[in-house]
């Protein structure tokens, strides 16, 4: 005999936890459609990007300075640079007061493909929120206190 399971929503529609999977299968899939022609994958272009940003204002942007921005994990955003420098999109190398860490830094064909990757996700972010048309500040300022709310200390 089997139990009825009891769920605490009675309806997929009632759960964020749900419709944030459903919504981000769906945001993922339009950004890798417009991310593959660059040879990036979204992993790949949040990265680019912070570091593209974080270069903005220091000339000497860490690793960890990159996990940081992007909330992600060290040894992941490591493997990803390490790809990223293989097709020629950054630079590592030594920093030079702390020896233990790597400096990195865009390449010209990286800032190339960085603002052409920014160009085509910001466009397709703005037609994927669009419908949300005037709710849109409030829908994210929602999902920056969840983030803040829900960071592990790492």
């Amino acid at each position: 005999m089997s139990k009825k399971i009891e769920f605490h929503f009675k309806n997929p529609n009632d759960s964020p936890g749900y419709l944030l999977g459903q919504l981000t299968t769906l945001w993922q899939r339009k950004q890798k459609r417009v991310l593959d022609p660059l040879d990036l994958t979204q992993t790949q272009f949040v990265l680019l990007a912070a570091l593209g940003w974080l270069s903005r204002e220091n000339p000497a942007v860490t690793q960890t300075d990159i996990a940081n921005q992007g909330n992600a994990d060290r040894m992941m955003v490591s493997k990803v640079l390490r790809t990223l420098e293989e097709k020629g999109f950054i630079t590592r190398h030594e920093h030079q007061t702390d020896t233990r860490a790597k400096v990195i830094t865009l390449t010209s064909t990286g800032e190339i493909v960085l603002q052409k990757a920014l160009l085509v996700i910001e466009s397709t972010d703005v037609e994927f929120f669009s419908v949300l048309e005037t709710t849109l500040p409030s829908f994210n300022y929602s999902m920056v206190k969840l983030i803040d709310e829900n960071k592990d200390d790492q």
